[in-house]
């Protein structure tokens, strides 16, 4: 499964998607802008590039004449696209740091980028991938439309979130007023945010797995 890792990260995935988080990141540097399109920009571009390579270079006829199993083949996967998701986010977390120290008075539209609204792009993620991986392996060779229902899935999450944060005096108090000097609550919902990631993703995985022992590859 390493061998396969490292064969993705190496010949599968361009460069330019290992530069794309700092790109992106930077964009969290914008005052007050809808920060959660900055981790949206991995379903948006990275996702649908990236798999479109693989299907251009034949890769999945290629790892399945490697002494590797199924599984092997669909967990590499699912950790490529793990590891991209984490550069993404914690790169932008990076950048959020110094949004704080440049805009110090800022009154925030949109969510500010506390931990606790982190805990919620984890979420998004989260969503992002079991409707994703899910479906793209029931072929394991079209994600088009895979792509367009996890994509879709995440932005409704993003929209129902943004609009309870602006709408919920109590939802707003946590995102926007007092939580976000409690830093035990940012932390539990951050943390609570990467379970959630975890939880889905592996869920996803063993989705994946049992769907792509079904596909005969021709």
């Amino acid at each position: 499964m390493y061998s396969l890792v490292i064969k993705d990260l190496k010949l599968g995935v361009n460069p330019w998607f290992f530069v794309l988080p700092l790109i992106m990141g930077g964009l969290m540097l914008i005052p007050g802008w809808i920060y959660f399109i900055v981790p949206l920009y991995f379903c948006f571009i990275t996702i649908p590039n990236m798999f479109g390579g693989f299907k251009s270079q034949n890769d999945l006829m290629f790892s399945t004449m490697m002494p590797v199993t199924k599984k092997d083949i669909v967990k590499a996967r699912v950790t490529v696209v793990v590891i991209l998701e984490l550069m993404h986010l914690l790169i932008a977390m990076i950048f959020s740091i110094f949004t704080f120290r440049l805009y110090p008075h800022l009154t925030y539209i949109f969510y500010p980028p506390y931990m606790g609204f982190w805990g919620l792009c984890f979420i998004m993620l989260a969503i992002f991938n079991i409707v994703f991986i899910s479906m793209h392996y029931k072929t394991a060779y079209k994600y088009g439309a895979a792509t367009t229902a996890s994509t879709t899935a995440a932005i409704l999450f993003a929209g129902v979130a943004q609009w309870a944060g602006i709408q919920s005096p109590w939802v707003n108090d946590i995102f926007y007023g007092s939580g976000t000097d409690n830093t035990l609550l940012q932390l539990s919902i951050l943390m609570l945010g990467l379970v959630i990631f975890i939880a889905f993703t592996l869920i996803a995985y063993r989705i994946a797995s049992k769907r792509f022992l079904r596909v005969e590859i021709l």
